[in-house]
């Protein structure tokens, strides 16, 4: 496919400066518009195309934008790679929901992933000469894990697995990923990392544990109840 180097994008109408350097990125769309109408000030719109809603205001008084991405690393790859390379942003904050896969991981806890392993074929597509393992960017790591402390929230850090299958289950191949240490299964960091490791900017992925083995939260609480990781990405800003 040809790459698209000027703004406006086919996926986001947006022109250059009207996003901030700093990007919260929901998977769905109107978690995002949640978080511009909660949170942001002197807000404007500068995304509707596909229905993936973008905002750009200012949070105490810094600028901060916040778009969905859709599911799954394909959707996160396009946007992340278009925001970093034409819209020059340089810290990319996923926050969305996951599966717990550890116990002492629980519903309504946050996760920050250090790593992203994955079942998807988006990293290999690099061409590196071997297995690239996703990370994310200490410096907002620290940044994240010192904000939870001091606003007394409850989280864990380690490996996350973004997967490209949502409705499975693991093959009896051997090791599972929950043996392997794997807190959360979610869609989308492991494209939003390799993005970012390419093109030398900070990227972090703050997720929210939404179903567990007993207990599944619903829709509206995931646009709107899961207010503490949006919390503690908007202190990054």
């Amino acid at each position: 496919m040809a790459k698209h180097t000027t703004a406006p994008t086919p996926h986001i109408q947006a022109q250059v400066g009207e996003i901030a350097e700093t990007i919260l990125l929901p998977g769905d769309p109107l978690r995002a518009k949640f978080i511009a109408d909660t949170y942001l000030e002197n807000v404007k719109q500068f995304n509707a195309t596909r229905n993936m809603f973008g905002f750009t205001g200012t949070y105490k008084g810094r600028p901060v934008s916040v778009m969905g991405t859709g599911m799954g690393c394909p959707s996160m790859g396009i946007y992340s790679y278009e925001l970093i390379h034409i819209y020059g942003c340089k810290n990319l904050i996923r926050i969305g929901t996951a599966g717990t896969m550890q116990p002492e991981v629980h519903v309504k806890e946050m996760v920050f992933g250090m790593g992203a392993c994955t079942t998807s074929n988006y990293v290999r597509l690099m061409g590196l000469p071997g297995t690239f393992a996703p990370i994310c960017s200490f410096e907002l790591l620290e940044k994240a894990v010192a904000s939870a402390k001091e606003l007394g929230y409850n989280y864990h850090v380690g490996n996350i697995l973004s997967s490209d299958v949502f409705y499975g289950v693991d093959l009896p191949h051997g090791k599972t990923w929950p043996e392997m240490g794997v807190l959360a299964v979610e869609m989308e960091s492991a494209a939003l990392y390799t993005n970012a490791a390419a093109a030398g900017v900070n990227a972090l992925c703050i997720l929210t544990i939404s179903d567990g083995p007993d207990e599944v939260t619903t829709a509206e609480e995931r646009q709107t109840a899961f207010t503490q990781m949006m919390e503690v990405a908007l202190s990054l800003a």
